[in-house]
């Protein structure tokens, strides 16, 4: 079966970055589109950022020229940096694929405070 581990969350300053990374095993990484998701407190979980096998990207409004997605294939690991963080971007990130499986990882949280 997929498994996705998140990581690389946490509290940070507004203004402040971190940087997000993901792994999965199984055929995921075979997929042609792999995004983020966010769930912001109180809200539902929506699409942050995604990126095809060849390296097309596409952003959310809210982060486009703030946060940047990668993947390497060859590790099966996707990856975001994020860059000029305001406290809208709290939230538990996952990865997954687009559209998404229903193997969901336990997510890691980023906090940012004011």
């Amino acid at each position: 079966q997929v498994r996705l581990v998140e990581s690389g969350g946490g509290l940070v300053q507004g203004g402040g970055s971190l940087r997000l990374s993901c792994t999965g095993s199984g055929s995921i990484f075979s997929s042609t589109v792999m995004g983020w998701y966010r769930q912001a407190p109180g809200k539902q979980r929506d699409l942050v950022a995604t990126i095809s096998i060849g390296g097309s990207t596409n952003y959310g409004d809210s982060v486009k020229g703030r946060f940047t997605i990668s993947r390497d294939n060859g590790k099966k690991a996707l990856y975001l940096q994020m860059n000029s963080l305001k406290p809208e971007d709290t939230g538990v990130y996952y990865c997954n694929g687009l559209p998404p499986t229903s193997y969901w990882g336990q997510g890691t949280q980023v906090t940012v405070s004011s």
